[in-house]
């Protein structure tokens, strides 16, 4: 995480992957936290959208390349989740990529097979 402050709305969104982590421990299918933490959201009163179309303009054309964002938490944060041993860069680049094309400002990279979820958990704002 960076050391930029967080919004209240962050900190909530986080609060919820930690106690799904808590919770559940590592090892599972991303489906499966991707699942519980819209419940968590969900249960805390925190809008959401799952398995959000991206379609990529291209040219002036809109295409449906089939990617979908884990998460997208009232229109204002991306959160793209992960079950990995650890994260690589082209994890980053994904969410990355993914903030652009939405022109969204703050995304969250979620790796929920470790530890503690404080090792696993990635902040990028744009």
């Amino acid at each position: 995480m960076t050391g930029r402050e967080f919004s209240d709305l962050s900190n909530k969104v986080i609060g919820c992957a930690i106690e799904v982590h808590k919770t559940l421990g590592p090892g599972l299918l991303e489906s499966t936290y991707q699942q519980c933490l819209a419940h968590e959201l969900s249960i805390n009163h925190i809008k959401f959208k799952i398995e959000y179309p991206l379609p990529v303009n291209y040219k002036g054309i809109q295409l449906d390349c089939g990617y979908r964002l884990d998460l997208l938490v009232e229109d204002k944060i991306i959160l793209e989740l992960k079950s990995v041993e650890q994260l690589k860069g082209i994890h980053e680049a994904q969410l990355l990529t993914y903030m652009k094309l939405m022109n969204i400002k703050q995304g969250f990279l979620i790796n929920f097979n470790v530890k503690l979820l404080k090792q696993g958990l990635k902040s990028f704002i744009l």
